[in-house]
Parts: C-alpha cells; sequence; structure tokens
C-alpha cells in the first residue's frame, strides 16, 4: 500500500472525509469558485472548534496524537457512523506494532465435514475474501466460490459475476469498504499488499471506491442474485468466525419461490455430477501385469 497509508492514515482519512460533506450537509452556504469537492480545511476546524492550523497539521501528519475530545468534535462535523467513528478513534490510537502471523490461513478439519453436511450454499473464506473452502451448492450457485478464488477480485473484473449480482454498484462499495475495515492497521501483511495492488492497477471502480475511505462491516445482510440458470433468488447471509477463518452460509426463506429455486438448483447439481461420475472411466479391477 502507499506511503501515506501507513505513514499519514489519520491524514489520509480526514481529508478523504471532508470531501465527502458538501457546504450544504454541514449547514453552511456553498458560496462561490470552491476547489475542493466537499468541505474546505477551514470550515471543518470552525465547526469542529479547533483552529485552522492545528487540523492543516493534522491531515499533514504533523500531529498524531488529538485528543479522543477533539476526534469526537471531527466525526460528528464529517458525519461519521458508528463504525466509521471508531475507525478514526483507531487511527489516532497508539499502539506498538505487533508481528503479523505469517503462517496461511487454514480451515479445521471439523469445518471441512460441516460444509460437506450443510445442504444450502457455504464456504470459507479468510480476511482478503480468498475463497480457502466451499460446499458443492456454492460452487452450484456461484463457480466463483470454488476454492482459490477472491470474492473482490471476481466482483470487480469477472463479467459473469458482475451480472449476477443484482445491485453491482453496492456490492462493490460494501466489499471495498470492508476490506479496509478489515486491513486495519495490518497495512503490510504481503496479501493484502498484493490484493490491493492488483486490483489498483486493474480496476478503476476500486481506485474510485478505495481513495473515499470508506469503512464498513460485512456481515449479516440481505442480497438478491440473478443465477443462469434457476433465475433471481433472494437469499439470507450469515458469516460466522471459526478460528482464523469465516464461514458464510447463504438461505432462503422457507417455502419461498427462492427456497423452491434453490432445491431445484440442488437437484441439478446432484445431477449433473452424477452423471460426470457415469461418465467416467472405472477402475480395471485386474490390471494387467506388464
Amino acid at each position: 500500500m502507499k506511503d501515506e497509508e501507513s505513514g499519514n492514515r489519520l491524514g489520509s482519512y480526514l481529508r478523504a472525509r471532508r470531501e465527502l460533506v458538501s457546504p450544504a450537509q454541514a449547514g453552511l452556504p456553498p458560496g462561490g469558485n470552491r476547489r475542493v469537492p466537499g468541505l474546505r480545511r477551514e470550515e471543518v476546524a470552525l465547526l469542529a472548534g479547533i483552529s485552522p492550523d492545528y487540523y492543516l497539521r493534522l491531515e499533514r501528519g504533523r500531529d498524531k496524537n488529538p485528543s479522543p475530545q477533539v476526534l469526537e468534535s471531527l466525526a460528528r462535523v464529517l458525519q461519521l457512523d458508528d463504525i466509521e467513528r471508531t475507525y478514526l478513534l483507531g487511527l489516532a490510537a497508539a499502539r506498538p506494532r505487533v508481528p503479523r502471523r505469517k503462517q496461511p490461513e487454514h480451515v479445521p478439519a471439523r469445518v471441512h465435514e460441516l460444509l460437506a453436511h450443510l445442504q444450502i450454499p457455504a464456504f470459507v473464506e479468510g480476511r482478503a475474501f480468498d475463497v480457502l473452502a466451499s460446499n458443492p451448492m456454492a460452487v452450484a450457485l456461484s463457480p466463483r466460490l470454488r476454492p482459490g478464488q477472491n470474492r473482490l477480485r471476481s466482483l470487480l473484473l469477472d463479467p459473469e459475476e458482475q451480472a449476477f449480482h443484482q445491485d453491482w454498484t453496492k456490492a462493490t462499495a460494501d466489499f471495498v469498504a470492508a476490506l479496509r475495515t478489515t486491513i486495519g492497521d495490518d497495512t503490510d501483511n504481503p496479501r493484502f499488499v498484493e490484493l490491493v495492488g492488483e486490483l489498483a492497477l486493474s480496476s478503476q471502480r476500486f481506485r474510485t471506491l478505495w481513495a473515499r475511505h470508506d469503512v464498513r462491516s460485512l456481515d449479516g445482510g440481505t442480497t438478491t442474485v440473478h443465477h443462469p440458470v434457476v433465475g433471481e433468488l433472494r437469499l439470507h447471509r450469515d458469516k460466522l468466525p471459526i478460528d482464523d477463518v469465516i464461514l458464510v452460509v447463504y438461505y432462503p426463506d422457507k417455502d419461498s419461490g427462492s427456497d423452491e429455486k434453490l432445491r431445484l438448483l440442488a437437484a441439478l447439481s446432484h445431477t449433473e455430477s452424477a452423471g460426470t461420475a457415469h461418465d467416467r472411466p472405472a477402475n480395471d479391477p485386474h490390471p494387467r501385469t506388464p
């Protein structure tokens, strides 16, 4: 990630957020000849009750230890929600750097067993949205949920995944904001550096969203997707932490149209799997010896 991410993350966040608040939203007259899309630095300082010089030092990284009272005032002016406010407070908190674990993310054996027994789409993802394991129903729902895929990369770069989501614009905004929340102060993690670098080079949508510094949690919720075989599905999503990984499950309302379609998808997937197994040549029970 860029130097500003690790060296002046507080200033970068303040600048990005003030550019998203219009004068009208802050109760100020729009004025003329504005050179910034949102609030000016001096306007933020005035509304927060601090001096313009002090606010300038905060944005430029010359003062990295503002008081909680100052941060609360800035959060109010920048109209941050609870998650964004917590993120802002965390950026300014003095925390010693803790050596990060470098071993790969591991899916416990019992989770593989659980996936095999679940009759709904379920998979395991890592902190960077890498798919680490999945069951057949997850793959039937979307081939991009095979192990080895990355959900954010697929969402941004794969046309089939883009068509899969009813509201692709919201989905991309949610995922990118969740990634920034997950990264937190782990900005030198090699996997995060690799993924952010790849997407910054290959996706204009990612570059636009990353520059906003949005933070968001992406836990439970409801989504609508367009499956190429069974059509529209309305599914609930839950994320369940297990050790260092996350189990994600998708399920419909019982006896709903989406429930019926998901059962149809399961039957089609089972038939296809059985056909593939039937076409596979059987092992010769009496192999020849050379």
